[in-house]
C-alpha cells in the first residue's frame, strides 16, 4: 500500500489507552513490597498492566546532589558593596571555601545549606539554576549559600537557612532532609481494566500475583473503623432525591460542617504530584487522592451553595445554560445527567463540576457525593461536551458500585484528620437498582484446555481465591463463583480463564516439543492477496491509497435518492454528531480526503480507498415472508451460518436483523490539473482516464468487458453529473461519472472530481472463475485499418464494439475508439466516430485482399444493422 503524508486522513483516533501514573511508595502503603522497579515492571506486564516507562523522582527536583552542611567561619563586609558579605566556610572537606553571599542574617559560627560548584537547584516557583564559579564586585566565589526557597524546602527567601548549631558538617543535603526517592511507573490501561485505575487496584492484582508464586503477602485495605457520626440530627445533613434512577442506580452522600479549608500537608501534596497532580486545597486534594488510592470518584460541594438544602438527580432541560469549572458556559442537552438543587444545576454528573457550587477559600460546609452511574449516560455526556476527566473516564467503564460508602467513609476520616469538622447526618444512600454479582460456572478441565497446560484444580482454586472471586458451590472437576464487581470485563468462563492465566504466567506454559495442526481449506484464491495485487496496479499508476472511518455524518445523505438517510445504519451510542451513522458509500469519504488535500495546496490527486459499506433496508421483506400469498424476500448480507453477538451469544436471525446488509467496495478518484488527456479541454481531471484504469483493472481480474451479460446504463444523477454504471446479472458492478457540482458544493470543492465506485465482491467472483490460458507469442504481426463511421448520435460504441465482434470472431483482436466529432459539416442528429480495428492471424501473414475482404464485412454489417456511412 502507498501512504502520502496529507492525504492519509484519519477523523477518529480509536481506542487510546488511558495513562495511569502509579508511585512505588505511595503502592507499598497497601501491599508490602520489596522488589527491584525493573522486576516489577515485568510482573505489571505479565498480569496485563502494560509498562510504558519506568522513572525514578525525587522528592525535591535532583534531590539537592551537591548541596551538603556548612559552617561559616568568617564573615566580613565586601569592600566594594554595603550589603554584600565575604565568608570563609568549610564543608567537611578539603580547605575552606570563599563564599560571596548577599543574605542580611548571614553570621561567623553558623551552620548553613552549601550548594558547591557544579550544583543544579530547582527553586520553589520552578526556576532552576546551576552553581557556577563567578567572580562578584571584583571577589571570587566558589558555591552559594542557600535560603529555604532556593533549596525548594520552603517559601523563605529573607536570608539563607540556618540550621541548628549540632547539624554536623559535610552531611548531605539529601540525608539532613531525608528526602524520598520514588519510582513512578506509566501503565497503559486498556479499557477493560478499570479496576486497576487506582493505587489499591493495582496492589490487589499485584496481590494475587505475588501470594500465586510466593513472593509476596495479600494487599490491605486502610480501615475506616474509625468513622462514627458527630451530630445525628438529620436537619443540618443534605437530602438526597434521585429521579432519574436508571441513569443513577446508586447515590450516596455525607455532610460534614466547621471545616477548614487550607493548604494540604507536605505528605498529601507530594502523593499527588507524584501522579501528575496539582495539590489545590485540602478538600479537594482529599477527593483526588481518593481517586487516585480507590478509583471511586468523589466530588464535593459547598453545602451553603445547595439551595433547599437538597441534591436532585435528574436529567436538565434541553438548552439549559451551564458554567462549569473551567469557566465556559455549555448549553445541555435533556440527555445530560445532572446534580441538582431545588433551583438550579450544580455539577455535570460523573464529568464536570459547575464554578459557582465548588470548595473555595472560604467554604465552611460541605457536601460530598460518592455515586454509581450508568456508563453510557456518562459517556454521551462527555463525549457531547467534549469532555474527558479522570472521573468521567472511570464512570464511562464502570466503576464499583459496592465501594460508594467505603470511599464516603474514607474521605470523611480524611477531611477530619486535615480539615477538622462535624460529620453531621447518617450518610445518605439512594440505591434503586442493585448490581448484582454476575455469576459464571466453570469446567477445570475445559480451563486446563484452554490454558494448554494442566495447572491442576488447586492451583486454578488459589489463584480465583487471590482474585476475591466467591465460590458458590464446588464439585469435583465444576465451580460456580461469583465474580466482584470491580471486575466488569469478566462474565464468561473463557475471562476467567484469562485471569487465572495471567496470574498463573503465559511463560509458565511451556511451548509443546512437538506441534500438532490440523488442515485448513482456506479459499483460493486468497482474498487478501487479490486486493493487495488491486492496491499494487493503482499504485504502480499513481494512485495513492487513502483510509477512512466507517462512520460518518448522517447529514451528508439528507438530499440524496441513491443513498437516501433513511437507509443510514445508526450508531446507538454515537461518539458524536459528526460520526453517528455509518457510511452507505466510499465516496463521500473520499470527497472529504480531497476536500483537505486542496485546501492544503494538493490539488491535483488520484486516490483509492478499499472499505466496507452498510445499510439498512426498513422495506426489506425476509425469506420466507408471505407477501400477496408469495414467498419473498432475500439477503446476501449475512452467510447462512450462525451469527454470534459482542460478548459472545448466538443471536437468532431475525426479519430487523436481516434488514442491515454489509458490502465492500472500492473507491477511486482523480481530480486536478496534473492529470493527461487526450480529449477533455477543461481542468480538473479526465473522465476517459480514470474509466480506462476501471477497465484495467476488470482486465486483470477476468472481468469482460465485451461480454454480453455486461449491462451500461447511466449513472445516478443526484451523485454525478454524467458517468457510467456497469451491471452484471442486474447487479451494480461499478459506477464511473464526473462528481455533480450540487454535491462538491456540499464539500466546499470548486474544481472537477472523477470517481468510481466497484463492488470488489462482485470483481472476487469473476477472480474466481476466471481462468488464465498462457500461448506463445503470435509469430505474425498484426494489421490496424481505421473506419470513420456517419452514425446516429444515439447509437453507443459499445454497440459498434459488440457488432464488429460479433461479425469477426478469429482474428478480430480489438476495437478502440479515438475520436468523436459533432459539429460543422455533420448532419443534424448525427455523429462520427473515428475506430481503429487490430487484425491478426496467428498462423500466417494477413494479405491486403484478406484484410480488406473482413473490413468491408465490418462496414456492411454497421450499415444494414447500424445505419452507418463513411466519411
Amino acid at each position: 500500500m502507498t501512504f502520502y503524508n496529507v492525504i492519509a486522513v484519519i477523523r477518529e483516533k480509536g481506542n487510546i489507552n488511558y495513562v495511569m501514573e502509579i508511585s512505588y511508595n505511595w503502592l507499598k502503603d497497601y501491599i508490602k513490597l520489596d522488589l527491584e522497579p525493573e522486576k516489577l515492571a515485568g510482573i505489571f506486564n505479565s498480569i496485563g498492566l502494560e509498562v510504558d516507562s519506568v522513572r525514578t523522582e525525587e522528592e525535591i527536583p535532583g534531590g539537592l546532589e551537591g548541596v551538603k552542611v556548612a559552617k561559616v567561619l568568617e564573615c566580613v563586609p565586601h569592600p566594594n558593596s554595603d550589603h554584600l558579605h565575604i565568608t570563609k566556610v568549610d564543608c567537611g572537606e578539603g580547605d575552606p571555601l570563599q563564599i560571596v553571599c548577599g543574605a542580611p542574617n548571614v553570621a561567623a559560627g553558623e551552620k548553613v545549606m552549601l550548594a558547591t560548584l557544579n550544583t543544579k537547584l530547582t527553586f520553589s516557583n520552578g526556576e532552576e539554576i546551576k552553581i557556577k564559579k563567578s567572580k562578584i564586585r571584583g571577589v571570587e566565589s566558589f558555591g552559594m549559600l542557600c535560603a529555604e526557597d532556593e533549596l525548594g524546602v520552603g517559601e523563605d527567601h529573607a536570608g539563607i537557612m540556618v540550621l541548628p548549631e549540632d547539624s554536623i558538617v559535610g552531611t548531605a543535603a539529601r540525608d539532613y532532609f531525608h528526602l524520598k526517592t520514588d519510582t513512578i511507573f506509566t501503565i497503559e490501561l486498556t479499557a477493560n481494566r478499570i479496576d486497576a485505575a487506582s493505587h489499591i487496584g493495582v496492589a490487589r492484582d499485584l496481590s494475587a500475583y505475588v501470594q500465586a508464586h510466593d513472593i509476596g503477602e495479600a494487599y490491605c485495605m486502610p480501615s475506616v473503623d474509625g468513622f462514627k457520626i458527630d451530630s445525628t440530627g438529620s436537619a443540618d445533613a443534605v437530602k438526597i432525591e434521585v429521579r432519574a434512577k436508571e441513569a443513577c442506580p446508586r447515590y450516596s452522600g455525607l455532610t460534614i460542617r466547621n471545616v477548614t479549608v487550607a493548604e494540604s500537608p507536605d505528605w498529601l501534596k507530594t502523593k499527588l504530584r507524584a501522579v501528575g497532580l496539582r495539590p489545590i486545597n485540602n478538600i479537594v486534594d482529599i477527593s483526588n487522592f481518593i481517586l487516585m488510592e480507590l478509583g471511586q470518584p468523589l466530588h464535593c460541594f459547598d453545602a451553603d451553595k445547595i439551595k433547599g438544602g437538597k441534591i436532585i438527580v435528574d436529567f436538565c432541560k434541553d438548552g439549559t445554560k451551564f458554567k462549569t469549572l473551567d469557566e465556559m458556559e455549555r448549553t445541555l442537552s435533556d440527555k445530560d445527567l445532572m446534580i441538582n438543587d431545588v433551583e438550579k444545576p450544580l455539577c455535570m454528573a460523573g464529568v464536570f463540576g459547575g464554578l459557582d457550587s465548588g470548595v473555595k477559600e472560604g467554604t465552611r460546609n460541605i457536601f460530598i457525593e460518592s455515586a454509581y452511574f450508568n456508563p453510557v449516560v456518562i459517556r454521551k455526556t462527555s463525549k457531547r461536551h467534549a469532555l474527558q476527566t479522570d472521573a468521567s473516564f472511570r464512570y464511562e467503564r464502570g466503576c464499583d458500585p459496592m465501594i460508594t460508602i467505603y470511599a464516603l467513609k474514607r474521605a470523611a476520616l480524611l477531611v477530619k484528620e486535615l480539615a477538622g469538622g462535624e460529620i453531621t447526618g447518617e450518610i445518605v444512600d439512594e440505591v434503586s437498582a442493585i448490581i448484582e454479582k454476575k455469576v459464571v460456572d466453570l469446567d477445570y478441565a475445559r480451563m486446563c484446555k484452554l490454558i494448554g497446560k494442566n495447572i491442576g484444580n488447586n492451583t486454578i482454586r488459589n489463584i480465583l481465591g487471590y482474585l476475591e472471586m466467591e465460590f458458590v458451590s464446588e464439585t469435583s472437576g465444576r465451580a460456580v463463583v461469583k465474580v466482584p464487581t470491580y471486575r466488569v470485563d469478566v462474565y464468561r468462563e473463557c475471562d476467567v480463564v484469562e485471569d487465572v492465566l495471567r496470574i498463573y504466567g503465559y511463560d509458565n506454559v511451556e511451548i509443546p516439543s512437538r506441534v500438532t495442526a490440523s488442515v485448513n481449506t482456506s479459499v483460493r484464491p486468497d482474498p487478501e492477496r487479490v486486493k493487495s495485487l488491486a492496491s499494487e496496479f493503482l499504485a504502480s499508476n499513481g494512485f495513492m491509497e487513502i483510509m477512512n472511518n466507517s462512520l460518518t455524518k448522517s447529514s451528508y445523505y439528507t438530499d440524496l435518492k441513491t443513498f437516501p438517510e433513511k437507509n443510514c445504519v445508526r450508531i446507538i451510542n454515537p461518539l458524536s454528531s459528526d460520526l453517528n451513522v455509518m457510511r452507505q458509500t466510499l465516496i463521500l469519504n473520499g470527497l472529504e480526503v480531497i476536500q483537505y488535500n486542496i485546501n492544503r495546496q494538493s490539488p491535483d490527486l488520484k486516490l483509492f480507498e478499499f472499505g466496507n459499506v452498510y445499510k439498512y433496508d426498513p422495506d426489506y421483506v425476509p425469506a420466507g415472508t408471505a407477501v400477496n400469498g408469495e414467498s419473498a424476500g432475500n439477503n446476501e448480507a449475512f452467510s447462512s451460518g450462525p451469527q454470534y453477538g459482542a460478548n459472545g451469544g448466538l443471536l437468532h436471525k431475525s426479519a430487523e436483523l436481516e434488514k442491515y446488509s454489509e458490502d465492500f467496495k472500492l473507491s477511486m478518484f482523480i481530480t486536478g490539473n496534473g492529470i493527461s488527456r487526450w480529449r477533455n479541454k477543461t481542468s480538473g481531471g479526465d473522465f476517459f482516464s480514470l474509466k480506462g484504469y476501471v477497465q484495467l483493472l476488470f482486465r486483470k481480474f477476468g472481468v469482460d468487458i465485451s461480454s454480453s451479460s455486461l449491462e451500461y446504463s447511466s449513472a445516478p444523477a443526484d451523485i454525478f453529473s454524467q458517468g457510467l454504471c456497469y451491471k452484471t446479472n442486474g447487479k451494480e458492478l461499478a459506477v464511473i461519472g464526473e462528481i455533480s457540482p450540487s454535491l462538491l458544493r456540499k464539500f466546499g470543492i470548486k474544481q472537477n472530481v472523477f470517481a468510481a465506485e466497484i463492488s470488489w465482491k462482485l470483481i472476487y467472483k469473476a477472480v474466481r472463475k476466471h481462468k488464465t490460458h498462457f500461448t506463445e507469442l503470435p509469430k505474425f504481426p498484426e494489421v490496424r485499418r481505421d473506419l470513420a463511421l456517419l452514425l446516429d448520435e444515439n447509437i453507443k460504441f459499445d454497440d459498434i464494439r459488440n457488432l464488429a465482434y460479433e461479425t469477426e470472431k478469429k482474428i478480430l483482436k480489438n476495437v478502440d475508439l479515438f475520436d468523436v466529432y459533432e459539429g460543422d459539416k455533420i448532419p443534424a442528429g448525427k455523429k462520427q466516430y473515428a475506430i481503429s480495428f487490430v487484425l491478426q492471424d496467428t498462423r500466417k501473414t494477413l494479405t491486403d485482399a484478406a484484410v480488406d475482404s473482413i473490413m468491408k464485412k465490418l462496414f456492411n454489417t454497421f450499415s444494414q444493422k447500424l445505419g452507418a456511412q463513411l466519411r
